[in-house]
């Protein structure tokens, strides 16, 4: 996941930074670091921010040469 697909992640689920940090069970500067750009959490804390927004609904697009993305799963669809 990307600082980018990160923010828009949130936005699409309309959840806060704080929101986010709570359902991954880490720090709120974790989430704002790294959506701004200073820094890269470690991999299980940034599994655990995918995983929690995952668990609203939210679908992370690799980078597959048209660009990274982030999308709603439809309902009934999440695994």
């Amino acid at each position: 996941m990307t600082p980018e697909q990160c923010r828009a992640a949130r936005g699409l689920a309309n959840i806060s930074q704080d929101e986010l940090a709570q359902a991954a069970n880490v720090g709120l500067s974790t989430v704002r670091n790294f959506e701004a750009g200073r820094s890269t959490p470690v991999a299980n804390n940034l599994a655990a921010m995918v995983k929690a927004l995952e668990a609203v609904g939210v679908v992370l697009i690799p980078e597959n040469g048209g660009g990274a993305g982030v999308r709603l799963a439809k309902p009934g669809i999440l695994k």
